[in-house]
């Protein structure tokens, strides 16, 4: 672990999880990971009391040889670290640093191993964090997402790795202006479309400046905004002209897109989302990679909350498994009040059938660690 460091403003945010503990200055934890701050008065509290640090958690390589189990793969834990470690890879390609494809190779790995030992709670990391992402929070999110999408699809194992280099680099350019861009409600100018239009050929040349020298990698960024009918960009490649890596980074760009609020205009749940994907199979991409992220995140994906037949509210930690399931711990009891007993509900069972999608103004405090069964 890193020494702890002082909280930047405007980094603890009402109504969403708070991504790392919180902790005072003599190292004692005030908030855990999960916690929703609901007022600003609360907000105010806190900073009343003192000085506020999250405690960073740094990836530490990993070898192929060890590839870790479950207990070591805690997504929830690492996340800290994997923002850390992305903010610091990029920092690294921009500068040109000769280090900077292995920070690059080491945090993909990790996330690979996050997602093959414990590819449900993998997953609900994107649907926790999913209302008001930074840039660097939906970068860890494609990566996520292009794993657990690849591996559906059927796409060789020794090619995975470069997509996710590729999924947690091809956005680089974007990086200073994303979070304003998503925060603006207005027309864009044609500097800002240029911008946009014209990332994928900048992350490429920050790449090789740094002495990264693989064209597969390039191949991906390159292409992860054509689009199969020619109606994509920068050159207008259509059918098979395009790699379906490409089509991968590209789907699990538009997924947290779907689901990520902006300024111009609301989120949509994981229904509306789903309904989208499926017409995307109609021309834009080829038709076997939307039926892989469907299959991925199934009706109800691990991370969305659900009102259950009984009217608790719970939240989904996997999917369905021989019949049973989706399985949920439930955060709210029957009569509205936070529960931090997590009960865990089969919602094949009549009592506990889905009633609805739950879509509450303010998310509720959860321990993640704790409902996905990771030791403390």
């Amino acid at each position: 672990m890193t020494n702890l460091v002082r909280i930047a403003p405007g980094a603890l945010t009402i109504g969403r999880p708070l991504p790392w503990n919180v902790y005072d200055t003599d190292g004692n934890v005030l908030l855990c990971q999960g916690y929703v701050i609901q007022t600003n008065s609360q907000l105010e509290q806190l900073f009343e009391r003192g000085l506020f640090k999250p405690r960073v958690i740094e990836v530490p390589p990993e070898s192929d040889e060890a590839p870790g189990d479950e207990a070591d793969c805690n997504p929830f834990a690492r996340y800290p670290g994997y923002l850390d470690s992305l903010e610091n890879a990029l920092k690294a390609i921009a500068s040109g640093e000769p280090s900077a494809r292995k920070q690059l190779q080491d945090l993909a790995h990790s996330l690979e191993q996050a997602c093959i030992h414990t590819p449900d709670s993998s997953l609900a990391l994107i649907h926790l964090y999913s209302v008001g992402p930074t840039i660097h929070e939906q970068i860890i999110f494609y990566a996520i997402l292009c794993q657990l999408i690849a591996r559906q699809f059927g796409l060789s194992e020794h090619r995975i790795p470069i997509l996710t280099e590729a999924a947690l680099s091809a956005n680089l350019a974007l990086v200073p202006v994303a979070d304003k861009l998503n925060a603006f409600n207005k027309v864009l100018s044609s500097e800002q479309r240029n911008v946009i239009r014209k990332h994928p050929q900048r992350s490429v040349r920050a790449l090789k400046a740094a002495g990264v020298d693989n064209e597969l990698l390039f191949t991906i960024i390159a292409q992860h905004h054509e689009q199969a009918d020619g109606g994509g960009y920068p050159d207008g490649l259509s059918g098979a002209d395009i790699r379906p890596e490409a089509e991968i980074l590209a789907l699990a760009e538009r997924y947290v897109a779907m689901i990520t609020k902006r300024a111009y205009r609301k989120r949509l749940n994981v229904t509306a989302a789903r309904k989208l994907i499926a017409n995307l199979a109609d021309g834009t991409f080829r038709p076997a990679l939307p039926k892989a992220l469907l299959q991925v995140l199934d009706e109800y994906p691990p991370g969305t909350l659900v009102r259950l037949e009984s009217n608790e509210v719970g939240v989904i930690t996997g999917r369905p498994v021989r019949a049973r399931g989706p399985f949920v711990q439930v955060v709210i009891d029957s009569s509205g009040k936070d529960s931090n007993t997590y009960q865990e509900r089969d919602t094949s069972v009549p009592n506990f059938n889905i009633r609805s999608l739950e879509e509450p103004d303010m998310m509720p405090s959860m321990n993640f660690s704790k409902i996905w069964g990771f030791p403390d």
